[in-house]
């Protein structure tokens, strides 16, 4: 009998080993599937705002899938790697999944509607949604000739910011709330042009933000001479606006804020207009300032959300009617 094939069917029928690298690898292409499934599933406000999210999203599982399916057509059979090749390859997977952990940092907070919102909707304003921007006017009377681009605070979903800027709203003030790239407003801090070029009715413009959100703004108001007002929530500007000819600012800040503390706040006075308007909201914190609940490292609240945002919108309609 020919029993000369036997140590190779032998080897054939031998399993194949599977090494550390590709276990990791497994680790890897099913991060890249699961976070992005979840993100998109779970959290309303990633489908809600811009889309460069989502795009990036589907993309990172679309090539987890891709990777999974390679992985397993080849099984990866232990092979021999050269020294540069293996730390190449562990690389690789390091920063695979740093950017994995990268998306889920970019989860964004939702929209958690407050007292105002679950009473009903509001007969007296207009809302239209697009991917890059929710637009509030007044319904009714006459046309608003005054209005306000407003950036969210980071990675904060846009709808968070309608029910503490509606007053505005009713006041007679048309408010465009920006849908940021990535939630991240420093992403595109002239994002605020196309809403003014796209309300050509308005003569009189204010921009605002909340936190990072006041950042991007206090940038475009120091660049952009048409705009005349600055609303700034738990916010200050990085460079100086003192010599901003014609721009009149309002301060409104939390005294148990957490992030953008009092101290902060107070070393801004420096780089703002001499007549800068300051209202301090006592026992209000950073999170307060729109509807997405809590927020990891603000402090301790020493006053309702519902009563401290009745001081918020009121500081910034008195503030708009000043312009």
């Amino acid at each position: 009998m020919d029993t000369s094939s036997a140590p190779v069917a032998a080897t054939a029928q031998r399993p194949r080993r599977r090494t550390a690298l590709y276990w990791v690898s497994a680790v890897c292409a099913a991060a890249l599937i699961l976070v992005p499934v979840w993100m998109l599933v779970a959290n309303p406000a990633v489908l809600g705002g811009h889309p460069l999210l989502p795009g990036l999203l589907i993309a990172a599982a679309a090539v987890g899938i891709y990777w999974g399916v390679l992985l397993w057509r080849r099984g990866d059979a232990a092979r021999p790697r050269g020294l540069p090749r293996a730390i190449g390859a562990w690389a690789g997977l390091i920063a695979v999944l740093a950017l994995v952990a990268a998306l889920a940092w970019l989860n964004p907070f939702a929209y958690q509607p407050g007292a105002p919102a679950e009473a009903g909707p509001k007969s007296d304003l207009i809302v239209t949604e697009t991917n890059t921007s929710i637009t509030m006017t007044p319904d009714g009377g006459r046309a608003p000739t005054k209005g306000l681009v407003f950036y969210p605070g980071a990675r904060v979903d846009a709808r968070a910011y309608q029910d503490i800027l509606a007053p505005a709203v009713g006041a007679g003030y048309r408010v465009v709330i920006l849908k940021e790239p990535l939630g991240l407003s420093l992403l595109d801090p002239d994002q605020a042009r196309g809403a003014i070029t796209e309300n050509p009715d308005i003569t009189t413009w204010a921009v605002g933000g909340h936190s990072l959100g006041g950042v991007a703004a206090s940038s475009f108001a120091q660049d952009n001479d048409d705009v005349s007002g600055l609303v700034l929530y738990a916010s200050y500007p990085l460079g100086s606006l003192r010599d901003r000819a014609g721009l009149s600012v309002l301060s409104v800040f939390g005294t148990r804020d957490g992030l953008s503390t009092p101290a902060k706040i107070d070393a801004s006075t420096a780089l703002l207009p001499a007549d800068t308007v300051f209202t301090a909201v006592q026992g209000g914190v950073h999170a307060y300032f729109g509807d997405y609940g809590p927020q990891p490292g603000d402090g301790e609240p020493g006053i309702s959300r519902e009563d401290a945002q009745e001081q918020i919108a009121a500081a910034t309609v008195t503030f708009l009617g000043r312009l």
